[in-house]
């Protein structure tokens, strides 16, 4: 059957998957770019890059996935399904390039962007989005893309197969937590974990429970 993963979800050494004063400006809040640096600088990202650790796990980001689920929070800003115009943060061609099930009480039409990805907007419960997600994603696995409250309910919910976390060496003491509530969810995984010259640490958790 195929997988529920979630690939390169990046925190800081406290936790927080995003910084606080989430806008249209700032996606990632007052964290701004700092959690996603080590990722700029692989060659997946720009020609002459690292091709090192951080690159053979960003490269994973793609691989086998069908379709993706995200939080309204990764989708938009706070007062995001207040502008019919929004659509997005990611420009006219977002980096899924597949179905994209956005997780919101404010519900809209599909939104169509290039490079085949197309934002279906879906009131529902994590077992439910896995289902619908499925469904679309043709045999193909399913993409947890976050942010990190989505990604904790589904961790919660015993949904996720495969989980990589990026620790960033950062201090951000603010914002949206991954772990809150997680306690001994590592007890359902195998966890290892892989160093980086970049000074990030890769951790996967690999479900060994059914």
């Amino acid at each position: 059957m195929a997988l529920v993963r979630v690939q390169n979800f990046a925190v800081s050494l406290d936790g927080f998957g995003t910084g606080e004063g989430q806008s249209a400006d700032a996606h990632f809040g007052h964290a701004g770019d700092r959690l996603h640096e080590w990722m700029f600088t692989t060659r997946w990202w720009q020609p002459g890059g690292s091709g090192g650790v951080d690159d053979a796990f960003v490269r994973q980001h793609d691989v086998g996935i069908g379709a993706e689920i995200m939080g309204a929070g990764k989708f938009g800003h706070p007062g995001w399904h207040e502008d019919p115009d929004w659509r997005g943060a990611w420009g006219p061609n977002p980096p899924f390039h597949t179905p994209v099930f956005v997780l919101t009480h404010h519900r809209r039409e599909p939104i169509e962007m290039a490079g085949g990805t197309t934002f279906h907007f879906l009131d529902a419960s994590p077992a439910e989005a896995v289902d619908v997600a499925r469904e679309a994603a043709g045999g193909k696995d399913i993409r947890v893309g976050g942010g990190a409250t989505t990604i904790r309910e589904f961790l919660s919910a015993g949904l996720v197969d495969h989980l990589h976390v990026v620790v960033v060496p950062i201090l951000l003491g603010r914002g949206v937590r991954l772990w809150d509530g997680l306690e001994g969810v590592e007890r359902d995984f195998q966890v290892e974990s892989t160093s980086s010259p970049s000074g990030v640490t890769h951790v996967t958790f690999t479900r060994t429970t059914a």
